[in-house]
């Protein structure tokens, strides 16, 4: 369910942009992703820094697109994400020496230190490669091969999350099994 959540909003907004243009495609874009959020707050009762960006975002780059009628703005959103998802996990890696995947998601995986830094660094490849790719075709080609490519272009992510759960997989270390109830020590 949560995948479809995830999803609901950027299918809604390729529905309205194949009937209607851009700019309605835009505002379906907005209001859905409004609605998401919403529901996530609900259902979380809090709102990640990935959705808190990604709302602002959206709403930023939208309103700049509606009120200047241009398409530039709401095709850039992607590349600045992910250049700024990019930054902010280089900035923390080697300035601060913090691991921001290991933060959000250690107490849930268990995995060695070197295999956290080098998710890290797959990561911070990831999101540039995605901001250069999406930079690319946003600036040299046309609004509907934009759309094309981000509807085919899903292929990148799945691809790296099912090659990063495989090499999860691989490293993941057990966690030492709790004494059962009533067992003596």
């Amino acid at each position: 369910m949560r995948l479809l959540l995830d999803f609901i909003p950027i299918l809604l907004f390729f529905a309205a942009y194949k009937w209607h243009g851009i700019y309605v495609g835009t505002a379906v874009l907005m209001a859905t992703t409004v609605v998401q959020m919403a529901i996530v707050w609900w259902l979380d009762k809090k709102l990640s820094t990935m959705h808190k960006a990604t709302l602002v975002l959206i709403l930023l780059f939208g309103t700049l697109t509606l009120v200047l009628q241009d398409e530039r703005f709401i095709k850039w959103k992607p590349t600045v994400l992910y250049a700024a998802m990019a930054l902010a996990l280089a900035i923390a890696l080697w300035v601060y020496h913090k691991n921001f995947l290991k933060i959000m998601l250690g107490s849930q995986i268990a995995l060695p230190p070197q295999i956290w830094q080098q998710l890290s660094i797959a990561w911070i490849g990831y999101c540039l490669f995605m901001a250069v790719i999406n930079g690319y075709v946003a600036a040299y080609f046309s609004t509907d091969a934009w759309m094309d490519f981000k509807l085919w272009g899903y292929v990148f992510p799945v691809a790296f999350i099912i090659g990063q759960g495989l090499y999860i997989a691989r490293h993941m270390v057990e966690a030492p099994e709790a004494a059962p109830p009533g067992a003596s020590k």
